[in-house]
């Protein structure tokens, strides 16, 4: 088994310190101009709740986080009498998830009045302790309510004297990338990912172009809650501007070519591209263009309401069968804010994340690149992976599951490989974040200096052990402790698979429902234990 790796390393958007907001009055000033100064006071109206109550915020005027139902409140230990506790109460997110904030767009809580509370508060936290006018970059994807969040956020912002950069549909990386290049003190995406186009979601980037951490998205929850913790606003002069960067797409093609070696051409490559009809439907084509290769386009016409439709990372069928018509050498399948992707070979077969990992990483130990001889992917990896690093004399770290907290440990480890089994993939030499595009540039390097098929290179990388996956609906979340049947059959399965295996139970990050995750060598023997470990998680929620 990996590392578990725990990251403590954070960082405020802009460089400014995190101030702890506690009733106390607030001692940082907001910079929103050249003479918009003023001093943050006023309690918060409501604390975070620490228990991981699933209840949703609601909006009431202005953003209020509702506390949790009692029936929610659920002890650390099964049978323990309710104490109180003598240990400070550890605040913990309530809108924002693994990766921002998502939901079904123009209800609570994705809604423009959140939207709006977000805007000043990340102009508030990103011109913290600034001279100058802070700016914040907006990308979004091709979703229809895109359109209402945007100009909800850029409303936000230019309130708090800030300026907005609007860049119009790009993808996720796009906008990590411009933050840094562009200078921008902080950048937000407004993007569901893979999700359908009904809903849609908010993650924001620091200066330096990586995803917040846990306790600056706590800052930012406590200060949607209060506005008066933001401090007059600016008048006059000291309103914040809104500006279009048109050539943001540009920009982006020219960053994601360099990442390719120097030397090296896509001639003569055939190579489909599915962008999902999302936010790299204009500059994935371009960048293998203009390497060289010969590209057919799909998932490239969206209409604001088909993102992800039968496309995609998720429906790779189409770019499937494209590959086979065609007779291309790989095929591409983005998500719909690019920030992931899901390989296919010339014969049509995919190869996800984990396979795509073990062929780079073992490339990266051969020419001696990869930091630290270690690979960090998350729980959910193929244990055929761990063995295909090790075997090599590499090491893999494992964390939960969430691309952040695989870029978390790459950046406290020192390690320049990571990503997870759905598709994420960090190359930290390049990029900041997940990067479709970026990852299959990697995977091409590697076809064209070898000059050997895909299908080749995925099946020397490594030997999956079979996995199975079994997702249990139940009616309420409920600590794993206190799910006496299930610990009670985790233990035997586990006893049972010794080093031969693993064994994973964990929460979704979004709704009630169980992951149950089992690797061995018997299948149908691990169909058979997932079904009773659903089973005894059912008698522990009835």
């Amino acid at each position: 088994m990996g590392d578990s790796v725990t990251s403590k390393k954070t960082r405020a958007i802009g460089g400014g310190r995190t101030t702890k907001i506690d009733g106390k009055k607030n001692k940082a000033l907001l910079h929103a101009g050249p003479k918009a100064e003023g001093k943050a006071k006023g309690k918060a109206s409501t604390q975070a709740n620490g228990n991981g109550s699933s209840e949703k915020p609601t909006l009431n005027g202005r953003l209020s986080l509702r506390p949790p139902s009692p029936a929610s409140m659920a002890s650390p230990v099964a049978g323990s009498r309710a104490r109180k506790s003598t240990k400070p109460q550890v605040a913990t997110r309530q809108l924002f998830g693994t990766d921002g904030i998502r939901g079904t767009a123009n209800e609570a809580p994705m809604t423009p009045e959140l939207a709006l509370a977000l805007g000043k508060a990340v102009a508030y936290v990103a011109g913290r302790n600034k001279a100058h006018t802070p700016r914040v970059l907006i990308g979004k994807d091709t979703r229809l309510s895109g359109y209402m969040i945007e100009q909800a956020i850029a409303a936000g912002i230019c309130s708090m004297g800030a300026r907005v950069i609007l860049c119009g549909p790009i993808p996720t990386p796009a906008v990590a990338q411009l933050t840094v290049s562009m200078r921008a003190d902080a950048g937000i995406v407004i993007s569901a990912s893979h999700n359908p186009y009904q809903d849609n979601g908010i993650k924001i980037f620091g200066d330096d172009g990586f995803k917040l951490p846990d306790d600056q998205e706590i800052e930012i929850e406590r200060l949607m809650a209060n506005d008066a913790l933001l401090g007059p606003r600016p008048t006059g002069p000291g309103i914040g501007k809104a500006s279009r960067l048109d050539d943001a797409g540009g920009r982006y093609v020219v960053f994601a070519k360099a990442t390719f070696p120097r030397g090296l051409t896509l001639d003569n490559t055939r190579v489909v591209i599915d962008a999902a009809h999302g936010a790299a439907y204009k500059v994935a084509p371009l960048v293998f263009g203009e390497l060289g290769a010969s590209v057919t386009s799909i998932g490239v016409k969206p209409n604001g309401v088909n993102i992800n439709k039968d496309s995609g990372a998720l429906h790779p069928d189409n770019v499937r069968a494209e590959v086979v018509k065609r007779g291309a050498h790989i095929g591409i399948a983005l998500d719909g804010d690019a920030d992931r992707l899901i390989v296919i070979d010339e014969k049509g077969q995919i190869v996800d994340g984990d396979v795509v990992m073990a062929m780079c990483a073992c490339r990266m130990l051969d020419d001696g690149q990869l930091g630290k001889k270690t690979l960090v992917a998350t729980v959910m990896s193929n244990l055929g992976l761990e063995r295909a690093i090790t075997s090599r004399g590499g090491k893999l770290v494992r964390t939960q599951v969430g691309d952040r907290y695989v870029v978390e440990a790459m950046r406290n480890g020192g390690f320049n490989l990571g990503g997870e089994q759905s598709g994420h993939l960090i190359f930290l030499d390049h990029a900041s974040t997940g990067d479709g595009i970026v990852a299959a540039l990697q995977v091409l390097a590697i076809m064209v200096r070898t000059g050997r098929p895909l299908s080749e290179l995925a099946k020397e990388a490594m030997e999956r052990v079979p996995q199975v996956l079994e997702n249990v609906t139940l009616r309420a979340r409920q600590p794993l402790e206190q799910m006496r049947h299930l610990s009670l059959g985790t233990a035997k399965v586990k006893d049972a698979l010794g080093a031969d295996g693993r064994v994973l139970v964990r929460w979704s990050g979004t709704e009630p429902k169980l992951r149950i995750m089992l690797e061995g060598p018997n299948e149908d023997l691990l169909r058979t234990w997932a079904g009773d470990l659903a089973a005894a998680a059912k008698r522990d929620v009835p």
